[in-house]
């Protein structure tokens, strides 16, 4: 039996004549949550046109709620982030969990725009505190597969997230409050398991400091990420185009996200034996044509045509962003997991939501919907191109690497950089 093998069985004794779960069932457990929080942020969308028949407020709004959700992330990521590092991945988790199932009373209780919007602030920054602890935990556990899972189960997430909301608006009473309280009470029995899983990362001092706003990358990790930052941004700010402006459109509602997301996670599980560069160039690629198509679609008004170029551009969402984290996070050691992954988030976050605010902005004044989302598209495809460029090695003379000692080629099919 080989080492790895018999360490996981005693540490899964160990967890058991202990009362806490094993680790597999605790790897799995933290991916699901992972999922939950990200089908809890994308249950809003289909239930937009809901709110606005209710309470009359305008698609801007839509954007407005979007936006506040990604900016509390965002807070979260930049104070929090890196605290499960020092203070380990359970006492972080627990309470944003618990926050989470008792803001979904808040979301089903919701009677206007201010409460929404309070909702929305909580939401994201439980969220934020609790995904890169998940994320972190998971690699823990597992280094090969919960670097996987953590490209994998946000999609699950937003993909279920979406439809699900979906079907409960077009066939269930009371969508506003259903869906909620399904995530309430799912959420409820995650922070049990949570309570009862072992703790993965031993406590470290530091943990005041990890409070103050910085960015602190290992070196390893710092070119790498500055390459895969493009490719982040991109898929990031397409993930933004469907969240904010795509449900003020009955065409663009959940399934969209769905369709989106669940291609995007299907693509992460059949490309993730693929060398990470290589992944992430056939995202952009992907990405690029997909919203090419979906551009045509939106000047021709054709749902068939939208559909099939938001299938495309779901490939390129999942290769790219699993080609980004496969190639930034196995570079961290365990003890700063969790901050990489901060500040990866806080990218993706960043471009989820910053365009999508001025998109909103855009259409407030007076552009339009139509033209907005034409436009904002075309920077999406901008966005992909940059980092097509980005992802592409530049030539190597062979004659300078063999005078170097260096092998001509590494795994992931470019340059083996120096110092990895």
């Amino acid at each position: 039996m080989a080492l790895p093998d018999v360490i996981t069985r005693a540490s899964g004794q160990a967890a058991g004549r202990s009362g806490r779960l094993p680790a597999r069932v605790a790897f799995y457990l933290q991916a699901s949550v992972v999922v939950s929080l990200l089908a809890s942020s994308s249950a809003p969308t289909p239930l937009y046109p809901v709110y606005q028949a209710e309470w009359g407020f305008s698609p801007v709004t839509v954007t407005v709620v979007f936006g506040v959700y990604a900016l509390a992330i965002l807070a979260a990521l930049l104070t929090v982030g890196s605290l499960s590092d020092h203070v380990g991945r359970r006492p972080v988790l627990l309470p944003a969990i618990v926050v989470q199932a008792a803001n979904m009373v808040v979301f089903a209780t919701a009677g206007g725009v201010p409460a929404l919007l309070a909702a929305r602030v909580v939401q994201g920054l439980a969220t934020g505190a609790a995904v890169s602890a998940l994320g972190a935990g998971m690699v823990d556990l597992d280094k090969a597969k919960g670097t996987i899972a953590n490209s994998v189960a946000p999609l699950t997430g937003l993909a279920l997230g979406g439809i699900g909301s979906g079907l409960l608006v077009q066939y269930l009473p009371a969508p506003t409050r259903v869906v909620y309280v399904v995530l309430g009470a799912i959420f409820v029995l995650q922070a049990i398991g949570i309570a009862l899983m072992p703790e993965p990362s031993p406590p470290r001092p530091g943990a005041l400091a990890s409070l103050r706003p910085r960015f602190a990358l290992p070196p390893a990790a710092r070119r790498p990420l500055l390459a895969a930052a493009p490719a982040l941004v991109a898929v990031w700010a397409l993930g933004g185009f469907y969240g904010s402006l795509g449900p003020a459109s009955l065409v663009l509602g959940g399934f969209a996200v769905f369709v989106l997301a669940a291609i995007g996670a299907v693509a992460v599980l059949v490309l993730r034996a693929a060398p990470p560069r290589t992944v992430m160039v056939l995202g952009v690629i992907a990405l690029l044509a997909g919203v090419g198509v979906t551009v045509l679609a939106i000047t021709a008004a054709s749902a068939t045509v939208l559909f099939a170029g938001t299938a495309i551009a779901g490939t390129g969402f999942g290769a790219g962003f699993q080609g980004a984290i496969r190639t930034v996070l196995p570079l961290a050691a365990p003890h700063e997991r969790a901050g990489v992954l901060a500040i990866i988030y806080v990218v993706c976050y960043l471009a989820l939501g910053l365009p999508a605010v001025l998109a909103g902005l855009l259409v407030m004044h007076g552009a339009g919907l139509i033209p907005t989302a034409r436009d904002y598209s075309a920077g999406v495809m901008v966005l992909a191109a940059l980092a097509l460029l980005a992802s592409t090695p530049p030539p190597a003379d062979p004659d300078v690497l063999a005078r170097a000692g260096c092998p001509a080629r590494d795994t992931a099919g470019g340059l083996a950089p120096s110092g990895q």
